[in-house]
């Protein structure tokens, strides 16, 4: 059979994806791939944008602090036109900066008797602030004590600036970002972000302010941050970052056919005159939207690089469809970078165990590759919520789906939720369970809100495969997990 690409070059091609779209500082353009939700949550007046770990929202928050970005997103849908022109302001993220306050000054300003909403509303003024002013004064109590003096004058500070970017035709965004390193502890986090939300409400009063907030779905808790007048207009405007199948494809394709072997992706996909735009002196080609909405095509092309089938017939799946939905967490959400890890690993574990394979990708390498993914989704929720591992512990080697009844007995001949409740009284739990004063079931609906448990239909727990292979539990049919 002849192939119109050769597994060597494809494989090298996969081995060279990315680990990560968004390098920390900012993102480079060749990596930018615009999916249709995400072009609704770049907007101005999409005040609130969430989504789960990897779904972008850093990869955003930087991508539009880069001029040269926004001109390519300029380019690619009309209603991205005022992107080029735009000013961008950073409000928090990561790394820190001397534009905004970090987690242990927020800390110290809380303990001061000052306002989230305040110390939010001063880490605006200060940048819009001309030099000279007294906002530019060193220390951030003695800038939020100002704002919080003079409202007339903060006020009018506002009401100036806004009057000259309209006069120029052009937004002014404030970008926060990382909102989940604000804090330790649920409850200041959720008082912080309330106070942003306030003051994302307020800018909605100007023609050409705008505070655009990111958020983690699990930070989403209304009423605890909802909880003040026509609070309802910010949540309203949230907009998620979600990554359907054929947007993952399209996110593949579009940084393969922008690698070092992009001719080749290009004629593989039968779109060889891509349009591109300048970028730095570079051209960046988006891919485009028939080769992203035309699932079918993505298919064969994939099974091109793939093979048809996750084994040696049919019966154990096909890999278009096999690699996201065992990388999906409950509600099947599944992060782009989970996404190129797996398929990063594969083409590595082809070239090492498979080299003469007819296609890239072996398909016991893919199953490998999904473990590699499930580690990395493992060491995140480590990141993020360490508590999560002295549960999952204890359940090493259980089949699912089973009873939770089981689950809990586990947890109780390690004395695992006494020990961690004990740990969270003493505030040596960094965001610890929300239900853990309610004991295991309490835990369980922490765990179901993390997407990590799901309940079936008849009450048995189930854990998808990116997070049973990391933590070592079984199932019969399943991925192995990880040794």
């Amino acid at each position: 059979m002849t192939r119109v690409i050769d597994p060597r070059a494809a494989r090298a091609a996969l081995r060279a994806l990315p680990h990560e779209t968004n390098d920390g500082e900012s993102p480079n353009p060749e990596h930018v791939h615009l999916p249709r939700s995400h072009l609704k949550a770049l907007h101005p007046d999409s005040l609130l944008v969430s989504g789960m770990r990897g779904a972008g929202k850093t990869f955003w928050w930087s991508a539009a602090q880069n001029p040269a970005v926004r001109r390519l997103l300029s380019t690619q849908d009309a209603r991205l036109s005022w992107t080029g022109a735009a000013e961008i302001r950073t409000g928090f993220g990561v790394p820190a900066t001397d534009d905004y306050p970090g987690k242990d000054v927020l800390h110290n300003l809380l303990e001061q008797g000052f306002e989230p909403r305040i110390v939010w509303r001063t880490v605006q003024a200060r940048q819009l602030a001309p030099a000279g002013h007294p906002l530019r004064c060193d220390g951030w109590s003695a800038r939020v004590s100002l704002v919080r003096r003079e409202p007339e004058a903060i006020d009018r500070l506002f009401q100036d600036s806004d009057t000259a970017f309209d006069g120029k035709g052009i937004y002014c965004l404030f970008l926060f970002d990382a909102l989940d390193r604000c804090a330790d502890d649920w409850r200041d986090m959720y008082r912080i972000i309330r106070g942003l939300l306030q003051t994302a409400l307020e800018m909605r009063a100007y023609r050409r302010l705008r505070v655009k907030v990111f958020l983690r779905s699990d930070q989403l808790d209304e009423t605890a941050i909802g909880d003040f007048p026509d609070a309802s207009k910010v949540l309203a405007s949230e907009v998620e970052l979600d990554w359907p199948r054929h947007e993952l494809y399209g996110l593949l394709w579009h940084l393969l056919a922008n690698g070092k072997e992009r001719g080749v992706f290009r004629r593989l996909l039968t779109w060889e005159d891509w349009p591109s735009v300048d970028v730095g002196g570079r051209p960046v080609a988006p891919v485009p939207r028939e080769v992203v909405l035309h699932e079918e095509d993505q298919r064969r092309n994939f099974h091109e690089l793939a093979g048809a089938w996750m084994g040696t017939d049919p019966r154990r799946g096909f890999p278009w469809t096999w690699i996201p939905n065992h990388l999906g967490d409950t509600e099947g959400r599944v992060s782009p970078r989970s996404f190129l890890a797996a398929l990063r690993t594969a083409a590595e574990d082809t070239a090492e165990r498979h080299p003469d394979h007819e296609h890239a990708l072996h398909y016991e390498s893919i199953k490998r590759g999904v473990q590699s993914a499930s580690k990395i989704r493992v060491r995140e929720l480590q990141e993020d919520y360490p508590w999560v591992q002295r549960l999952a512990g204890p359940l090493e080697g259980m089949l699912v789906p089973c009873r939770f009844e089981e689950i809990a007995s586990r947890w109780r001949q390690g004395g695992v939720v006494e020990g961690l409740a004990k740990a969270a009284d003493q505030d040596r739990v960094k965001l610890s369970p929300r239900g853990i004063d309610r004991g295991a079931d309490g835990i369980r609906e922490s765990l179901e809100s993390l997407g990590i448990f799901y309940r079936m239909r008849d009450g048995r727990v189930n854990i998808p495969d990116v997070y049973r292979v990391g933590y070592r539990l079984g199932r019969k049919g399943g991925v192995k997990p990880v040794r």
